[in-house]
């Protein structure tokens, strides 16, 4: 059985282009995993596996691998599973999910850009599922490389309590090594590819510099630990394995940020980073997991113990060529080959028929796999999020977050005939990834692909044409608006409806009151019925037609949000009222209620950030005014400007180019959703005009 304290599970997470995939791949080269160290432009590092990613340079889908590792501190074989993921804001499902079962990560800054926007949202996933991290300062050979401005943003924008644990020797062209504040020694790195780690003392011109930052360290830690504060006061020296000890508490309580620096690419650094994760970040042991037991109606604490019953999270689909691949976490027991476990959300038992230890692409038959692992599995027919339990048990882990979609895309086939293609296509994808969804319009009968930006849906949509063969005819990206009342309004609605036989009768009274902007309830329904006015038999009844009518507002037939609806008073009919005729007046109800509340539109404002050359500040701070953009701030780094802004969504479509147009191809952003915020009347009218003319044309058709 395996030494569950020698087992680390970690993710590499960061900005765009930071560096993650580049750190993995040397990491895999200095553990012995791979013996050429591949470009993540160019030939296409090992964790990109996908053509596109080897194409664009980027990560697409999170990729997993396994490593060993020698820890210096215990002179013992440590097994590291690391998960490498995109850092793109359109692929943050793949960070969120793999955050999720991960113990521990590292987040990689870039020496010069420092914190960015896709670096606070990162940081904000492992703070939902309280992931310690380490923080590895990347890029320290890059022009402008500026470590103290980066430690000093872990600080300011991420709230973090950075404890930087090494200075670099040199900085931009003439970074040589690190200095290791525990032990005061100088590591360099040495040979064609960096492989030699070499130990030196200090040199001289660094020591005082060394002596100080050591001394800032230690007070640092002195705030999490007695013992050091009590040896410092003394002014005795503090032990090495008292700060080792020290740092990896305080680490695993998400007290402290561990700070490493390196550069990746010059293969500087990374050796270190191993050590530290080794001696920092937590094993299966250290941390804690409940799980909700849906028989009791409670949670349960699990233990990572191979002898316990199997509780396990299905976190990642991949349909491949031989059938889909369930990457899983096991979080306690033992998941055996050939063996049936029970899944709590779908009330069955599922076989496992292989049971794989996987390295980013590559795939290698195990028989078995205990607690603390992650494995791929084949045989479970599953969502993604699902708990599998062993005979017995009825658990239930908390699910993985999915935020909504932001924008839609129209899809057809180009041939009819590929249209059973294309549906396969997209009920795969759906599955593997739960920021995509596909619905049909049902007026124009049009099928229409929702996702987090542009470049999510114009990856699948690159995906079916290679991996499917299926050419598609895409419409123009159109943005999620939503509905929203602006004042309160009374409802006296009566549905009556004399056929022959029995009719139908529904009578509700109530008021329509608007939920302030910022409520996290998008709809809340209120049922003061007293006295039996309308069956309570009938008052979900009167809730579903009102959700039903949520789906389409009848100002642009964009979904509803921002309304609580008060259910007062009504009547019914011995005879004639049903669920039904009940469901209809709550519809109908909603329909009237809402055209008399001034309804008006909300749009997705995204929050931007874009990096660019000093010189090219106006244009593009000029060109992000005329988008309705907000500019929040602006930050110089080196040459360089980055501009912080609110843009609507509705006019970042196509940014890229422009962007790099206006900048010599100098310029880069990211951004993300933030929130819903009223339109201008005139846009809303124009958005509005277009949404009718688009029905007049479907009517004439």
């Amino acid at each position: 059985m395996e030494n569950l304290n020698h087992v680390r599970n970690i993710g590499i997470s960061a900005h765009i282009d930071s560096g993650k995939t580049t750190l993995t791949e040397r990491i895999l080269f200095y553990s012995g995993k791979i013996h050429v160290i591949r470009e993540v432009r160019g030939e296409g590092a090992v964790m990109d596996h996908m053509e596109l990613e080897k194409e664009r340079g980027i990560t697409i889908t999170s990729a997993a691998t396994t490593v060993a590792w020698e820890d210096r501190l215990e002179g013992v074989q440590k097994k590291i599973n690391i998960i490498d993921t995109p850092g793109h804001v359109d692929f943050t499902v793949e960070v969120e999910r793999s955050l999720r079962v991960l113990d521990g990560a590292v987040l990689v800054l870039c020496a010069v850009a420092g914190v960015q926007s896709q670096s606070i949202t990162v940081d904000r996933q492992m703070k939902r599922y309280n992931v310690p991290r380490l923080a590895f300062i990347n890029k320290m050979d890059r022009t402008g490389a500026n470590p103290a401005s980066v430690i000093q943003q872990l600080e300011e924008k991420l709230g973090l309590q950075p404890v930087p644990l090494q200075l670099p020797i040199g900085a931009e062209s003439n970074f040589e090594g690190v200095l290791d504040l525990i032990n005061r020694e100088a590591i360099y790195f040495d040979g064609p590819k960096g492989e030699t780690v070499r130990r030196e003392p200090v040199p001289a011109e660094y020591k005082d510099q060394v002596e100080r930052a050591r001394q800032g360290m230690l007070e640092t830690l002195s705030l999490v630990s007695d013992p050091i504060m009590e040896l410092l006061l003394e002014e005795s020296e503090v032990p090495l394995d008292l700060i080792h000890k020290t740092i990896r508490e305080a680490t695993i309580a998400n007290q402290i940020c561990p700070v490493l620096m390196g550069s990746a690419y010059k293969n500087k650094g990374v050796q270190p980073l191993l050590d530290a994760v080794c001696a920092y970040l937590p094993s299966p042991l250290d941390r804690q997991v409940k799980a909700f037991d849906n028989n009791i109606g409670q949670d349960v604490m699990l233990e990572a113990n191979a002898e316990k019953p199997l509780v396990a999270m299905a976190f990642k689909l991949v349909e491949e060529a031989f059938g889909q691949v369930t990457y899983t976490r096991i979080y306690q027991g033992t998941l055996r080959k050939g063996e049936f476990y029970y899944n709590s959300r779908l009330k069955k038992k599922q076989r496992v028929s292989r049971i794989l230890r996987v390295h980013s692409d590559q795939k290698e038959d195990i028989d078995m796999a205990e607690a603390g692992d992650i494995v791929a599995v084949m045989g479970f027919e599953c969502a993604t999020g699902d708990t599998y339990c062993a005979e017995g048990l009825n658990l239930s882990l908390e699910s993985i977050y999915a935020a909504e979609p932001v924008i839609d895309l129209s899809i057809a086939p180009v041939k009819r005939a590929d249209q059973d293609k294309l549906s396969k296509a997209l009920n795969r994808f759906m599955r593997e990834d739960p920021t995509f969804r596909v619905h049909v319009d049902p007026e124009t009968s049009e099928t229409i692909i929702s996702g987090m930006g542009e470049l999510h849906l114009e990856i699948y949509v690159e995906r079916i044409r290679r991996e499917y063969k299926v050419e598609c005819v895409v419409g123009q990206p159109k943005v999620s608006y939503r509905e929203y009342p602006t004042k309160e309004v009374a409802y006296d609605y009566k549905h009556k409806k004399q056929t022959g036989g029995s009719g139908q009768y529904g009578h509700v009274k109530g008021t329509l009151i608007p939920l302030p902007p910022d409520s996290p309830e998008t709809f809340i329904f209120e049922n003061r019925i007293t006295g039996g006015r309308i069956p309570s038999e009938y008052i979900p009844s009167v809730e579903k037609g009102f959700r039903r009518a949520l789906e389409k507002g009848p100002l642009g037939g964009y979904e509803v949000i921002g309304v609580k609806m008060v259910l007062e008073d009504g009547s019914y009919h011995d005879v004639d009222s049903s669920d039904m005729a009940f469901q209809i007046t709550g519809y109908d109800a909603f329909r009237e209620a809402f055209r008399k509340a001034d309804p008006a539109l909300l749009e997705p404002i995204m929050k931007v950030e874009v990096e660019c050359p000093i010189e090219f500040q106006g244009p593009v701070t000029g060109s992000i005014s005329a988008k309705r953009g907000v500019i929040l701030g602006t930050d110089t780094r080196s040459g360089f400007c980055v501009i912080t802004c609110e843009v609507p969504l509705s006019e970042m479509f196509g940014y890229s180019n422009d962007l790099r147009s206006m900048t010599q191809g100098k310029g880069g952003f990211s951004m993300e959703f933030l929130k819903y915020q009223k339109m201008p009347a005139r846009l809303q009218e124009e958005v509005l005009k277009k949404v009718r003319e688009e029905a007049n044309q479907t009517v004439k058709v």
